[in-house]
């Protein structure tokens, strides 16, 4: 089955987002694309530059959120810094 997503709208591609719009598209994406826990996840935008910081269950957790933000129009680089949480399987 494709990893494409139909349902999800690209309605603000905008090129000329804040930074603060930016992070929270990337934060909406992250949460509809993927069935990661993001309540402990905090996403920052400096430009086109995305950083991920927070803790997430596992490893494999970890490269599909870079994966998925990066994959967000108008982000050009992703600072995955996540960690899994310990104890979590």
């Amino acid at each position: 089955m494709p990893s494409e997503h139909p349902i999800y709208s690209h309605r603000d591609d905008d090129p000329h987002l804040t930074d603060d719009e930016l992070a929270e598209k990337v934060l909406h994406f992250l949460r509809y694309a993927t069935s990661i826990d993001t309540s402990d996840m905090e996403v920052i935008a400096l430009g086109n530059v995305v950083v991920l910081s927070g803790t997430v269950g596992s490893e494999a957790d970890i490269a599909s959120a870079g994966e998925a933000a990066a994959s967000v129009i108008g982000v050009s680089v992703v600072e995955n810094r996540l960690a899994a949480r310990e104890g979590e399987d």
